[in-house]
């Protein structure tokens, strides 16, 4: 099964990048996009043999998930069941026979670490939900997670120590969602990869000089670990500031 995951940055704007040529070409089983920053009815897209769920944030032009699907999925659930992390459209989650797929976008600390109280909420609260998804049946999950894990997963971890998306809080929380039973799929199949990037600022030509940051990921349950084919970075595609991921797995 050919799962992939893209923080599209608008997808209006990503339409007019490509967006739809990349999708054609990709012929995913199941393709999650992250920060839509639609409202309800501003895009309709024509793709034929996929069932479509979206979440928009209330606010206009801002956050929002969808996933385009092949396979109809037994349930489908939008946010994480707690009003006060709902309303920005960050979670959608497929039921299927044998295991749950959920796409996330994770809220940004901010410049000034502004909402980082928030985020570390928000982290413990996305925890308990995925664990409790795991308890029930397999755990697929992707998205922007707005972390680089470890200083490998970017290519200034001493200039970014205190930035957001680096701070040793955030990376913190992703340590503990690990230790919780869940796979980083790219470093399962490559712990030493160095230069894989998936986000890239649109200053000081970055993504040119692949001046980057890794923080879109496929996460697994431990328990299908081992199903894991293939995952890629396909940094060769344009249209956003963050590039396609992709994970290839017997499921």
């Amino acid at each position: 099964m050919k799962l992939v995951s893209w923080n599209v940055n608008g997808l209006r704007a990503c339409l007019e990048k490509g967006f739809m040529d990349y999708f054609n070409r990709v012929n995913a089983d199941i393709f999650c996009i992250q920060e839509t920053k639609l409202q309800d009815g501003q895009v309709e897209l024509e793709l034929e043999g996929y069932h479509q769920y979206w979440n928009h944030a209330l606010k206009k032009g801002y956050s929002g998930t969808a996933i385009f699907t092949k396979i109809e999925p037994l349930t489908v659930a939008y946010g994480i069941g707690k009003a006060a992390h709902d309303q920005e459209g960050r979670v959608i989650t497929l039921e299927y026979q044998d295991f749950f797929m959920v796409t996330v976008y994770t809220p940004n600390a901010q410049r000034g670490l502004t909402r980082l109280d928030y985020r570390m909420e928000w982290e413990d609260e996305f925890r308990n939900y995925l664990v409790n998804l795991k308890a029930r049946k397999p755990v697929v999950v992707c998205g922007d997670f707005n972390v680089a894990h470890k200083e490998i997963d970017l290519k200034n971890p001493k200039g970014n120590r205190k930035n957001a998306g680096f701070t040793d809080e955030e990376r913190g929380k992703m340590s503990e969602l690990l230790e919780a039973g869940f796979v980083d799929t790219f470093r399962y199949l490559y712990p030493d990869k160095e230069e894989a990037y998936t986000w890239w600022s649109y200053m000081a030509r970055a993504r040119e000089k692949n001046i980057g940051w890794r923080i879109d990921l496929f996460l697994v349950s431990e328990d299908i670990k081992e199903k894991i084919k293939e995952a890629e970075i396909h940094s060769q595609v344009f249209g956003s500031d963050h590039c396609p991921i992709v994970l290839d797995i017997n499921i």
